[in-house]
């Protein structure tokens, strides 16, 4: 479903991709790992069509996206549901209104139509009956699955994660995980999850690349990863190694 062909990407003369191939498996969940400045976000980013490479192919099936023209980019992106890092939820609005949001921005529904959906939504992360709450009166695990609704309200083919676990304790980030695997095996989404949490990487990944100073170092499954002789890996895995 997603290809990277050959892809760079500087800032102010500062390479950040050089030359990144990379090939993510549809109706699977891969996760980038790499340490920080890496430019995995940057990666995920040229994913979605929020950056252009400065040289290189971006391939979304069958189309190529640095070539298509800005209202195919935004049909395109729609196809994408995506998480951040801090969940990103408006905090003046409800729960409910957050999860509406790009429902009432992109599709023609009465308003009860989008309320059953938005109840739907919120009923598959485990959080039945809180659309009138507001942001601030939930917990960092709370609101990352609120920030999961919202992110498959309109359910899409490709879902991307920031950092999707990043403050949170280890029981609420293995609950996340598995919210994580049932959403994927549910939908049988494309997943694409950046993680520094390596725990969490083993638990949820079909498929896993590293990126080391702008190019992939290794790809492959779960296992390669721990059997793997790369002295780049091992040093990142250093814990499950030993």
């Amino acid at each position: 479903m997603i290809r990277l062909v050959d892809v760079h990407k500087s800032f102010r003369r500062n390479p950040v991709l050089r030359g990144l191939n990379l090939t993510i498996p549809t109706g699977r969940t891969t996760v980038i790992i790499g340490g920080s400045g890496s430019g995995k976000s940057v990666l995920l980013k040229h994913i979605i069509g929020l950056l252009q490479p400065d040289s290189g192919e971006i391939w979304i099936d069958e189309e190529e996206l640095t070539r298509i023209r800005e209202k195919d980019l935004y049909r395109v992106r729609k196809r994408f549901g995506m998480l951040f890092q801090e969940g990103a939820l408006f905090d003046s609005m409800s729960v409910g209104h957050n999860v509406a949001f790009p429902i009432l921005e992109h599709r023609r529904l009465p308003f009860t139509d989008v309320q059953k959906l938005v109840a739907e939504k919120l009923e598959l992360v485990g959080l039945p009956g809180i659309e009138d709450k507001l942001p601030s009166e939930l917990s960092g695990g709370m609101r990352k699955r609120v920030a999961l609704a919202r992110a498959i309200a309109l359910d899409p083919d490709i879902l991307l994660f920031d950092e999707p676990t990043t403050g949170l304790d280890p029981i609420m980030t293995a609950a996340i995980d598995h919210l994580i695997i049932n959403t994927q095996q549910r939908f049988q989404m494309t997943c694409v999850v950046i993680s520094h949490d390596i725990q969490s990487v083993f638990r949820i990944a079909h498929h896993i690349a590293m990126l080391y100073e702008g190019r992939i170092v290794e790809e492959g499954v779960p296992e390669v990863f721990r059997q793997s002789r790369n002295e780049i890996v091992r040093n990142f895995l250093s814990p499950l190694c030993q």
